[in-house]
């Protein structure tokens, strides 16, 4: 299935739709806690009358029914058997007949009416996370240092397709102890149950990415090896291929990132890995002599509006057959995002470097360059764009060094707090979980991850423990229950020690109420803005322009009435 041309994101109408029976147990009740090592085992400590044998490691995901799949039981413990529907960011495939589930399942990709605002909203006092379930490997893959990803790759309700009315699961790279190479673990969302290991020793520091990038409809997993090839595997973990070496820049930072886009609008997805762009196949197609001594997370995006995109490094932008868009090397190693920066329709490219923040134009004029508004810090760690002070005008927050703010459009500071993160280079992420109109912003910082409102007042703040390279927590509906949840993962502060993680590998968070705004229950690259992968993982062929919508960069979208919504009022 291959994207058309649109102008708009796709949205859909009212939509509630039960997956599975009429007591489809998708949406839980009150917080379920579940703590998975690798063979899968599950202590399940429910809250909310669950009959199921939830002490006995059975995987039950919490419908009641006390089984694995997907049951016939009571979600939350009412005993009346749930009905609960299942809401979908597009709007679903019409037919001449009857609708049925396969149809209800997919996403449509034939575009839709212009995106309504966020209507739904929880109560102020909406922060109460419990933690779902984590997983942590037995097999001394116990450190993570990379973002989770999320997409569907399994058929949890056993009807013999992969879609939306599955459960979506959590992909975790997860290492001994640096440098040694790590594993990719696929894990069930709803409970943390694990679906596989994929055996192949893989980077421990290179985030992957989530896609279909052959056209059959379901997402790939793409990863670097631990010998400078690209690994591609298929939904089930099996090899599909692998890349000859692709020996990119040097650079002296650790964490680069995978990213998907169809750069050239050709209909076949491209894969881009620093400064390098390959096929779907796995061909290398060019190399540039960009160097990004930072950490690469390489972005794409049509800055010129000819519909095909350009990779943009902090140090340059190249287009889509390899040649110089614009050099921007004054402006030093670090990470970028795009996004509506002023009152024209035209992309900004923020970018945080080892030399401060700045703001180029669409075509790599200056707009500002080099501030350091919270004191002299490296500032190259991976920024975030949303509106989070409710004025409808999108903000950016980065971290640097031991403070982490929230800055205008020019670069000044709406707010900082104190983070502990004197050495890493954590990312920023943000979502309205309220959807009060104004996003919370978010941060993991050695000891902890935190939720900021407006003011930079401290809404969230669960323990863990982290080196901080460049990953970060993920907001998605990762149970597909109708309400948000953080993923995030762990590691020792010393990846180099041998010590082993306090914490567990990965964690996931939900509000004991489950009254967080739902979320996008997608998440596959580094470099997500929504925009750029559908939310069964196919890749558009002309990427929906991200910053006349939504506007934001590395958030997630909320879903509302069958579609997404505007997220500022």
């Amino acid at each position: 299935m291959r994207l058309g041309h649109v102008g708009k994101l796709a949205f859909g109408w009212v939509l509630v739709v039960g997956c599975g029976d009429d007591g489809s147990g998708s949406g839980e009740g009150e917080g379920t806690t579940s703590t998975l090592t690798l063979d899968g085992e599950t202590s399940a400590d429910k809250g909310d009358g669950d009959t199921g044998d939830g002490d006995t490691g059975d995987g039950d995901p919490g419908d009641g029914d006390g089984d694995p799949g997907e049951g016939e039981g009571d979600g939350d413990g009412d005993g009346d058997g749930d009905t609960g529907g299942t809401k979908f960011d597009t709007e679903p495939v019409e037919t001449d007949v009857p609708a049925t589930m396969g149809d209800l399942c997919k996403v449509d990709d034939d575009g839709g009416d212009a995106m309504g605002p966020c209507e739904e909203t929880a109560p102020a006092d909406s922060f109460a996370p419990v933690l779902q379930w984590s997983f942590t490997p037995d097999d001394q893959n116990h450190q993570t240092l990379t973002t989770p990803l999320v997409a569907n790759l399994t058929d949890d309700n056993d009807d013999g397709e992969i879609d939306l009315c599955d459960v979506p699961d959590v992909v975790l790279l997860a290492f001994p102890t640096a440098p040694n190479p790590g594993n990719l673990y696929v894990l069930d969302g709803e409970t943390g149950a694990l679906h596989y290991k994929i055996e192949q020793p893989v980077n421990w520091r290179t985030t992957p990415a989530l896609g279909d990038i052959d056209d059959d409809g379901i997402p790939e997993i793409l990863v670097q090896s631990n010998q400078n090839t690209i690994y591609c595997f298929e939904e089930d973990g099996s090899l599909k291929w692998e890349s000859a070496s692709v020996a990119a820049a040097p650079h002296v930072g650790t964490g680069p990132a995978i990213a998907l886009a169809d750069v050239d609008a050709d209909g076949d997805v491209e894969i881009i890995f620093e400064n390098i762009l390959l096929d779907h196949n796995g061909q290398v197609l060019w190399t540039t002599n960009t160097v990004n001594q930072w950490s690469p997370a390489t972005v794409a995006a049509d800055l010129d509006g000819d519909d095909m995109m350009e990779i943009i490094h902090p140090t340059a932008a190249y287009r889509f057959d390899g040649s110089l868009y614009y050099d921007s090397g004054q402006l030093g190693s670090g990470f970028t995002a795009v996004a509506n920066m002023d009152d024209d329709d035209d992309p900004e490219i923020v970018v945080a470097s080892n030399v401060g923040v700045s703001v180029l134009e669409h075509d790599g004029s200056v707009k500002f360059s080099g501030l350091q508004p919270v004191g002299g810090f490296n500032y190259a760690r991976p920024p975030a764009v949303h509106d989070m002070n409710a004025d409808d005008i999108a903000d950016f927050a980065v971290g640097a060094g031991s403070r982490f703010a929230v800055y205008d459009q020019m670069g000044g500071v709406i707010w900082d707090v104190p983070v502990d993160d004197s050495s890493g280079s954590a990312g920023s992420t943000a979502f309205d979980f309220l959807g009060d109109n104004g996003a919370e912003a978010m941060y993991g910082d050695e000891d902890n991850i935190w939720a900021f409102e407006q003011g930079g007042v401290p809404v969230v703040q669960q323990a863990r423990s982290s080196a901080t390279v460049v990953e970060y927590p993920v907001v998605v509906d990762v149970d597909n229950d109708g309400s948000a949840e953080i993923i995030v993962g762990s590691s020792h502060p010393s990846v180099y020690s041998g010590d082993p993680n306090p914490y567990p590998t990965v964690q996931v968070f939900q509000d004991q109420e489950n009254r967080w705004i739902q979320a996008r229950r997608i998440w596959n690259q580094h470099t997500y803005h929504v925009t750029n992968v559908r939310e069964d993982g196919t890749i558009p062929q002309y990427e929906p322009k991200h910053w006349l919508e939504l506007n934001t960069f590395r958030t997630n979208a909320q879903i509302e009435n069958g579609g997404i919504c505007d997220p500022v009022g």
